[in-house]
């Protein structure tokens, strides 16, 4: 079976969880089937839509994508960006295609502030792909049931989870006091970390407001990088100007580190905070429980799937019209955490030892070929 993977992102232009999905389900799935990869690197760009919205230049590269999967047996695309190639494959080529839904368009209506009118193009391309694909993957069961709700016309029945993945090779404590100190904080005391894009969706200014609360000695790392729009990137850089002015102990890193970096700050930390508003599963969760870290997290989407609550983490009920309990029980979850190191590394080695039995990336790459084998 020769399957096409469509995605905008691709090593070495990978800037969130749906290129990890990508890189890893496809470094698997070459023991099982034939691969090829389509990324949007590979297809460059059309010099007459430089000054236009976004969108049109994904489409744009969807073109020429959809052109390229002559010859596969399945196509298989991952997030808007490259649903329309996988469509437009499936009636050019007469194959198959299979849509791993990330994250839903209608669920993250922030975007109409990054993408303008682009945002009901990307809304479009969404509706049109998931309608006609024939298997929708969601990443979990959260998000099973939220395609389910958004799509109604979709048949159940052609909606499989499999969840996302972690290579705990890779991702493996290997603590670095000296990365802590050369933050200019101290390997000794109680440390939380955030890692995540400067979006709406990531809840970081959530967490601003709660750190104001969280214990003096408590220090905080903020990798937090690739605004989405300029509004956030402001109401983010004035957050932690304000947090770092009434303590110590808060550090921004605004670029992404090498993987080899993230790892060992993940696995430096006493606990890593993911306060996300909207997250389908959250695969940087799963990096830090591998790294063998305690995670406090929100409780929405796919988390509570992959963060058991009171075993490898604490998890924080979201509701979008009372953030400031939100954001106290953010503090609240923390300030536990943070003040018993010895629970938190109990948590953290539960979390490390759920991460290694359940979401091995071979056993995700067998169920997804089985996704495919059914629509032969």
């Amino acid at each position: 079976m020769r399957v096409g993977l469509l995605t905008r992102e691709w090593p070495p232009d990978v800037y969130g969880g749906a290129g990890v999905h990508v890189e890893f389900l496809a470094r698997e799935l070459r023991a099982l089937v034939d691969v090829d990869v389509e990324a949007f690197a590979a297809h460059g760009s059309w010099d007459r839509l430089a000054d236009a919205n976004p969108a049109l230049g994904v489409l744009a590269t969807d073109l020429s994508i959809a052109a390229a999967t002559e010859g596969c047996d399945v196509v298989h695309s991952h997030t808007w960006y490259a649903n329309m190639a996988g469509h437009l494959a499936h009636l050019l080529h007469g194959v198959p295609h299979v849509m791993t839904s990330h994250s839903l368009e209608p669920l993250r209506p922030w975007k109409a502030e990054q993408l303008g009118g682009g945002y009901a193009v990307s809304s479009w391309v969404e509706r049109t792909a998931i309608e006609a694909a024939d298997a929708v993957i969601a990443v979990s069961n959260g998000m099973r049931a939220d395609v389910v709700a958004a799509y109604p016309s979709i048949d159940p029945h052609r909606v499989h989870v499999v969840h996302n993945g972690i290579d705990t090779e890779l991702f493996a404590p290997r603590p670095d006091p000296a990365l802590v100190r050369g933050l200019g904080l101290d390997p000794a005391l109680p440390l939380a970390v955030f890692v995540g894009r400067i979006t709406r969706q990531k809840g970081l200014p959530h967490l601003l407001r709660a750190a104001a609360a969280l214990p003096a000695q408590a220090q905080l790392v903020l990798c937090a990088s690739s605004p989405d729009e300029p509004s956030i990137a402001t109401e983010v850089a004035d957050g932690i100007a304000a947090l770092s002015a009434t303590r110590a102990g808060v550090v921004w890193i605004d670029r992404q580190l090498p993987r080899s970096e993230l790892i060992a700050l993940l696995s430096s930390a006493t606990v890593f905070v993911c306060p996300s508003v909207y997250e389908p599963l959250g695969i940087v969760n799963l990096e830090a429980m591998a790294c063998a870290t305690a995670v406090v997290a929100s409780a929405v989407g796919g988390i509570p799937e992959v963060v058991a609550d009171g075993e490898t983490g604490l998890l924080v009920p979201y509701d979008a019209t009372r953030p400031e309990e939100f954001e106290a029980g953010l503090a609240a979850a923390l300030t536990t955490l943070l003040a018993d190191p010895q629970r938190a590394e109990e948590m953290g080695a539960r979390g490390r030892e759920r991460a290694v039995r359940e979401f091995a990336w071979a056993e995700i790459a067998r169920r997804t070929v089985e996704v495919y084998a059914s629509l032969r």
